[in-house]
């Protein structure tokens, strides 16, 4: 990539200095913040896995540490949505995505369904 990327011009032009992408922690923490601060209802099962679901029912977020099934295929974090038209969809993180990538992930989606 050149610095006469177009992407670059839109974003504004940032030294490598200036950078600092967020790294992993394995936690829950900024999503669950998030979720809570929107009034989602969140329940933690004895095995340390977290599931959210929205005020509306249509979307729901899962931390999933501890799920056989999700381990398997190498995530941690589910997001499954129903929208009222259209068909449902789904987005998984892995373990090495940071907490606050998928927070910020949910609170692009929650903001455009306003």
């Amino acid at each position: 990539m050149n610095t006469s990327d177009p992407l670059l011009s839109a974003v504004g032009r940032t030294s490598k200095e200036d950078l600092n992408w967020p790294t992993t922690d394995h936690s829950a923490g900024p999503v669950l913040e998030l979720l809570i601060d929107l009034g989602w209802a969140v329940v933690e099962t004895p095995e340390a896995n977290i599931h959210a679901a929205s005020p509306d029912g249509r979307a729901y977020v899962g931390w999933l540490p501890e799920d056989p099934s999700a381990r398997k295929r190498g995530i941690v974090w589910q997001v499954r949505v129903q929208p009222i038209k259209g068909a449902a969809w789904a987005q998984e993180f892995d373990i090495n995505t940071p907490s606050e990538t998928v927070a910020g992930f949910l609170g692009s989606l929650v903001m455009h369904c306003s």
